[in-house]
This record gives C-alpha cells, structure tokens and sequence, in this order.
C-alpha cells in the first residue's frame, strides 16, 4: 500500500501540470482580439481623404450636467477614424468662430461661413438634445451636415478640380430636423437619434460596438458602456455619425442614378 510520502512526487508533478496548463491558457485567451466595427466614407477616396469638421454641438437637453465641448470632441474622434475621413480638432474650430466672431453656430450661413474659413469639405452642426448620465444612460443628438463649397462634395464624391458651387437641388428653403433655421440652403444630410440603454434593440447595438473595444474578461464586460456615461456617449455619437454616413450615401445614389425619365429613353 502506498504511503503519502510515496505519493507526494506525483501529486507535486500533477499539480505543476495544472498549474501550467492554467497558465497557458490564460496567456492563450490574453492573446484572443476582435476587430471592432470601423465606419467607412461613402466618398470616391481616390483623391484622398475628405476633410471635415465639427462645430462645438448646442446644449438642448434640458440638463447642465452635460458636456458640449466634450461631447463634440468624441464626434471629431469618430469622424477621425471613419476610413476615408480626416477632421480637423475641435479647437482649431473653436480659434477660428473666434476669429468669425461666432459663438455658436446656428444658421447654415454660419456652418458654411466657418468651414470655409477652416478649409474643409463639410462640417457637422448641431444639438444634444437628450443626455441622462445615470445608469440606465440616455444620449439624443441631432446632427446636420453642410457642405463647404469649396469642393464638389455638394455634387457626389470628392474629386480634384471639381466644381466648387454646392448641389442646386439642394437649394430650398426649409427647416433642418435640429431647429436651425435654414436661409434657403438645406444640409447635405440630417439625422436625429434618441439612444436610451433601456430600449434592448440599443443595448443589442451597443454589445455588437463593444465588440474589438471592450474586454469580455472584465467583470462588466461590454456593460461598461451602460456604466460609463463618457463611453455611452462615445457609442452614441459613433451611431449618429453612421446614421449620417449612411444618409450621405443614399444622397449620392440618388445623384447618380439618372431619372426614370431617361431610363425609359
């Protein structure tokens, strides 16, 4: 019969094997990354990356808890990682509505006045117009996007020595889903979200951004960004910009395609 003293070397060998094996796996799971969703440019990147900015979003939310400054600053961080887009900082923005004397931007005169002086393509203008930090959080931006004119970007895809005169069917007189009162030139493309975490089809998008960007072996897991009102308004003004993205696109399908008129000839 055989003794404990008999048995320790091999319940020593036994345990050091788990032990190791424990180990590599966790070095093996350590390794294991996801590539999160990226957005993409609907324009021709054939004449490189268009340029666009953003102006600092107006408070309409109804809550001082918010961060304006803040928050635009994530939608420049979007908008700079969308492939096939650059964005100027949000202060170099801020220096030049100095320099216009502009405190906020509020009329489409105004958007397109400041993103000629900043020389970009287009620039975002807009509103919070909802924001609850709390856990559940809630985030709403309305977001409009105008067109510069000192490139074709008006007329489809950005391309070099393009005209410079904005799309004359989008000239009309009209108001924009964020209340700013359009002189007689709509924006390019309007979008307005209302994101709340207790709605399961926003927590259903919210876990497929989280994907690439948050670490399952956390104990909140993808979660976090229900508990962090910073990262819920990340994931909220990374939804807004695609949202615009994608009405951007379908502007310029509609471009393209000749009318049914034609067609039928």
């Amino acid at each position: 019969m055989l003794t404990l003293r008999a048995l320790a070397p091999s319940l020593a060998l036994a345990v050091a094997t788990a032990l190791c094996a424990v180990t590599l796996t966790g070095c093996a799971r350590s390794e294991e990354l996801s590539i999160p969703e990226v957005l993409v440019s609907p324009y021709d990147q054939t004449a490189g990356d268009a340029l666009w900015a953003v102006a600092p979003l107006r408070n309409e939310s109804g809550t001082s808890a918010v961060d304006t400054l803040a928050v635009s600053d994530l939608l420049v961080a979007k908008v700079q990682e969308t492939r096939g887009l650059s964005c100027v900082p949000i202060n170099r923005t801020l220096a030049a509505m100095r320099a216009l004397g502009m405190d906020a931007v509020r009329t489409p005169a105004q958007a397109r006045a400041l993103a000629r002086n900043l020389g970009v393509d287009a620039i975002i203008a807009g509103s919070i117009t909802a924001y609850d930090p709390y856990d559940p959080p809630a985030v709403g931006l309305t977001l409009g996007l105008y067109a510069s004119g000192i490139s074709g970007m008006g007329q489809g895809p950005r391309a070099p020595g393009a005209p410079g005169a904005i799309d004359p069917r989008a000239i009309t007189a009209s108001a924009s889903e964020s209340g700013v009162i359009l002189a007689g030139l709509r924006p390019l493309a309007v979008v307005s979200e209302h994101l709340d975490a207790r709605n399961h089809a926003t927590l259903m998008d919210l876990r497929r951004y989280a994907v690439g960007r948050s670490d399952d072996r956390a104990p909140l897991g993808w979660r976090s960004y229900t508990a962090s009102a910073p990262l819920f308004t990340e994931f909220a003004a990374n939804t807004a910009l695609a949202r615009l993205l994608e009405s951007e696109q379908v502007r310029l399908a509609r471009l393209a395609t000749p009318p049914r008129r034609q067609l039928a000839q």
